[in-house]
């Protein structure tokens, strides 16, 4: 753990060359070089927002150099978070190539880091659970968390503008952690299965938490969808997956 932590908003080359925002933090004090992993947090479609900050400084205080890429920076810089994922909405959300594109450079940024041991993880909530899945499958990363990622797995509603990734899935070589509540829709216990399913047929490293009483967004505090004791419980679990696999 970091007593002491920086944080601020930088700018980072993603997909295509752009030059995108991106909220960086990282643990102060001292430090040998070549010692920390690093963690892309990607934020969910509620957009590039407070609790996803909160979230990246968690992770600094844990001792990981953590960074979020602001996902609909090209659709409305400096917008209001919500103006802009209504914004990204309008255009039919992040294209999948583009996500892959923009985590990539952000997990090459944390690797150009004077502290960074070139192990990097991704995680996302929510749509960003379903972004974590797919950067795992296409990135080189040690570490993937997808915490409740709907349409993984299962049929999506025709109204969206994507596909499941269970084509893709054959491709993820990251150890996958993913936190699941019994009573969500999206990705719903059935689609959960589905998923277990498909990773032990082909041999991935897995490991699954489920949890009673606990439905979407259950880290959310600021949301009536929080559950305290599935939380906390996820945290720890999050905690010791990437101390094992980005030490």
């Amino acid at each position: 753990m970091s007593d002491t932590l920086s944080a601020r908003t930088i700018t980072i080359t993603g997909a295509g060359g752009d030059e995108i925002e991106a909220y960086l933090a990282r643990p102060e004090g001292e430090q040998d070089a070549a010692s920390r992993g690093g963690v892309v947090v990607i934020h969910h479609m509620p957009g590039y927002d407070r609790a996803t900050k909160e979230m990246v400084r968690r992770f600094a205080e844990l001792g990981y150099d953590a960074l979020c890429p602001n996902l609909y920076h090209r659709e409305a810089p400096g917008a209001d978070p919500d103006d802009a994922a209504a914004a990204a909405r309008a255009r039919g959300g992040v294209p999948d190539e583009r996500l892959v594109g923009d985590v990539e450079g952000a997990a090459a940024y944390l690797r150009a880091l004077d502290s960074a041991n070139g192990k990097v993880a991704v995680i996302g909530h929510c749509s960003g659970g379903r972004h974590a899945v797919l950067a795992a499958c296409h990135l080189d990363v040690q570490a993937a968390v997808d915490c409740y990622g709907a349409f993984v797995t299962g049929e999506v509603p025709p109204e969206r503008p994507i596909t499941n990734l269970v084509d893709q899935l054959p491709n993820l070589s990251a150890p996958l952690l993913g936190l699941f509540g019994n009573d969500d829709s999206y990705p719903s216990p059935e689609q959960v299965d589905e998923l277990e399913q498909i990773l032990n047929g082909q041999g991935s490293t897995y490991e699954f938490h489920r949890y009673d009483d606990a439905g979407h967004a259950f880290f959310a505090v600021d949301r009536p969808s929080y559950r305290v004791a599935a939380a906390n419980d996820g945290w720890e679990r999050i905690a010791a997956f990437f101390a094992t696999h980005l030490a």
